[in-house]
């Protein structure tokens, strides 16, 4: 099983916004708008949209939202 996790993170390293999901499509979609909701200065702090896989719910952030 794959499961697509998404991750507003911090120039600290720190998750703020955290989706995961077994859908590919709808990773993705959540993907674009992770960054695409992030503003300039926070890109240019530092901030990034990041999207990884992993096989278990296990292994997703235990703040996440999770869609299955």
């Amino acid at each position: 099983m794959t499961i697509w996790v998404n991750e507003q993170i911090d120039p600290s390293g720190m998750i703020h916004a955290c989706i995961a999901c077994r859908d590919e499509a709808q990773a993705i979609d959540c993907h674009e708008s992770f960054g695409h909701n992030l503003t300039d200065s926070q890109k240019s702090a530092g901030w990034v949209a990041n999207m990884r896989t992993v096989a278990t719910w296990d292994e997703v952030p235990v703040n996440a939202l999770k869609l299955d």
